[in-house]
């Protein structure tokens, strides 16, 4: 591996804080002095590796910036990571003493709940001496770090996410942070609550006003993107699937959209690719530990035979992990 103190560059890089998700499939949250019994269960990362992991396994070169403690889940984790083939997890540290994040989610094919534990966090510096970046991902919904506008005026595109408000106040100091990104990437009820629309469509079109590309998943109702400087929308449908964990689609979603960029497709075959990489997500549990490889991939669409051309696929190289999964 490279020398951390002289990190090479990379497609794609990965920043935030890495969970260790222990996942309970198919059960609601007890009611207070009762018991409920699963009828699955798995321990994966979650956090920001959901996105490291499935970028890097269709065949983007990732890294993930991050920390986790030395703590038994915090150290599981990290082996976990580790062992994944085609990520860089030389910015991946362990800090002696620091709890690991965790959260507990109880999920069934619509509803999630969750109870997490999580220390303050760890401030992450990016390298000065870190090589050329391709894409990065950042969270909008807070001011963004130093290091966003330096990768920026080195040429990297910056694409954007947000969490949901539990505030209420949706507030417009968000919409204004999409002047420092290239890319938005909400799902439909956070944009049109950030725009104050009652449709996708309407919402995507709000922000493309502010920013070059706005992408906004629906869910089962699939994706659509507005192009700001050509004008154009863009929409892709979602594949119908039996829903198990939708815990982390959303991250498999953009992370693959944004590998997706570093092969000459056009917008829509990038959408219907991310697309079909979320629907795989979701039939297992965790985003992290579902997302598919390329030969994962293939398989998937010739046995739901998915309508439409997807010999697009192969410009995907296959990557070591694919004979593995």
């Amino acid at each position: 591996m490279p020398n951390p103190a002289a990190p090479d560059g990379a497609d794609l890089l990965f920043t935030g804080e890495v969970f260790c998700d222990l996942v309970f499939s198919g059960v609601d949250a007890p009611a207070v002095g009762t018991e409920v019994y699963a009828n699955g269960f798995a321990i994966t990362p979650g956090g920001v590796a959901n996105r490291a992991v499935a970028a890097a396994r269709v065949g983007a070169r990732t890294k993930l910036l991050a920390v986790l403690g030395d703590d038994p889940l915090g150290r599981h984790i990290h082996d976990v990571l580790e062992a994944e083939p085609d990520l860089d997890t030389t910015l991946l540290r362990r800090i002696p003493g620091f709890q690991s994040p965790v959260s507990v989610a109880l999920t069934g094919p619509h509803d999630r709940s969750f109870i997490t534990y999580e220390e303050p966090q760890v401030p992450l510096t990016v390298p000065e001496a870190l090589g050329p970046i391709g894409a990065t991902h950042v969270g909008v919904g807070h001011a963004l770090p130093d290091w966003v506008a330096r990768l920026r005026a080195r040429g990297t595109t910056i694409v954007g996410g947000v969490g949901w408000d539990h505030t209420g106040d949706w507030s417009d100091a968000v919409l204004d942070r999409l002047a420092e990104i290239d890319v938005f990437v909400p799902n439909d009820l956070e944009a049109m609550r950030y725009t104050r629309t009652d449709s996708a469509l309407a919402a995507a079109k709000a922000l493309a006003e502010r920013v070059p590309l706005a992408v906004v998943t629906r869910g089962a109702d699939g994706v659509i993107a507005v192009d700001a400087a050509a004008g154009t929308v863009t929409e892709a449908p979602s594949i119908p699937v039996d829903v198990r964990d939708p815990t982390g689609a959303g991250d498999v979603f953009v992370a693959t959209f944004m590998a997706g960029g570093f092969h000459d497709w056009d917008l829509a075959t990038r959408l219907r690719f991310a697309a079909a990489c979320a629907a795989i997500s979701v039939t297992g549990f965790g985003g992290a530990a579902t997302a598919p490889t390329p030969a994962t991939l293939r398989a998937f669409i010739a046995r739901h035979n998915v309508a439409g051309d997807w010999t697009f696929l192969d410009d995907l190289m296959p990557t070591s992990s694919t004979t593995t999964r």
